[in-house]
């Protein structure tokens, strides 16, 4: 239960730094700012792309496995709310009702952690 509470309490100071856990993703490019540029800039391009699969996906199957792919590229590159959004689709792929919920949230997280690329980008 200790490891549940500590993950969720390093998922909420990450939440209040902003979209990215920028730490995380310094480590996965090795600290380089043409790796960092290029794997954002990789990363915003799927987003969009997978956000767009799912929103108009009509069979389950296909959204969950959209959503998977979206939830595995954000905690990549350190978006854990944008990942735990993706993780709800996944969840409820199956649940019109649920879904609507869900997809409102999966779409705001993609577009702050979109709007927070481009300063991102130009200062690495």
């Amino acid at each position: 239960m200790a490891k549940k509470a500590t993950a969720a309490t390093a998922e909420v100071e990450a939440s209040a730094r902003g979209p990215f856990d920028l730490a995380h993703l310094e480590r996965a490019t090795f600290g380089d700012s043409a790796l960092t540029r290029e794997v954002l800039g990789l990363f915003d391009r799927q987003a969009e792309r997978l956000l767009d699969k799912i929103a108009a996906a009509s069979d389950p199957r296909a959204r969950g496995e959209a959503a998977h792919a979206l939830k595995g590229a954000a905690r990549g590159v350190g978006a854990l709310a944008l990942a735990r959004a993706a993780e709800e689709i996944e969840a409820v792929a199956d649940d019109p009702v649920a879904l609507i919920a869900a997809l409102a949230c999966l779409s705001a997280r993609v577009t702050e952690a979109r709007l927070a690329l481009a300063p991102l980008i130009a200062r690495s």
